[in-house]
């Protein structure tokens, strides 16, 4: 079997990091990407998108498959079926401190606006926060590639571009946005 015929990493890393989060007391949240496939409660999404807590005390019947995450949640009190296929979560993270792994948004896509990947490598940043007063609301994640990077040239003594540092100067790490 080569590369080509393996089965997607996805839903195991989802299975690893959900199982990662609950042995260390942690809340496991996964944010997806939502369109005619995903099944969740349509008035609590925003921006095509919708941040689900799947512990175990929030959810009921839980199964992280292959193929999807299914299980039952309750929403304003009444209990909801949710249905997500794999390919549509975009992150895994633990809601107390924004540590997990994001992955690229899927190729084709059903949802309007939804950036399209071609093996690019993608990294997820957070967007920075501004007033809401007639600012467009912020995305949790931000998709950002870096395939056209120049290549570092002795000739012209110009160095590649360099990712952006944070103000901190630790590594970038997911946090939950409200």
């Amino acid at each position: 079997m080569n590369a080509l015929d393996a089965s997607s990493t996805r839903p195991y890393l989802i299975r690893a990091l959900y199982e990662w989060c609950t042995d260390n007391g942690f809340t496991p949240y996964v944010a997806v990407l939502v369109d005619d496939t995903v099944q969740v409660p349509r008035e609590y999404v925003k921006n095509n998108e919708i941040v689900l807590n799947i512990s175990f005390g929030a959810t009921s019947s839980l199964k992280l498959g292959n193929d999807f995450i299914e299980f039952k949640a309750r929403f304003a009190g009444s209990t909801r079926e949710i249905y997500v296929p794999i390919g549509r979560v975009i992150a895994i993270y633990a809601r107390e401190n924004g540590q997990g792994m994001a992955f690229p948004a899927p190729v084709a896509s059903n949802v309007s606006g939804a950036p399209e990947v071609s093996g690019a490598r993608v990294e997820t940043t957070l967007s920075p926060s501004t007033s809401s007063a007639g600012h467009e609301a912020n995305k949790p994640f931000q998709l950002v590639s870096d395939v056209a990077l120049p290549e570092s040239s002795d000739e012209d003594g110009e160095d590649p571009p360099k990712p952006p540092k944070t103000s901190s100067g630790k590594r970038p790490a997911l946090k939950r946005v409200k």
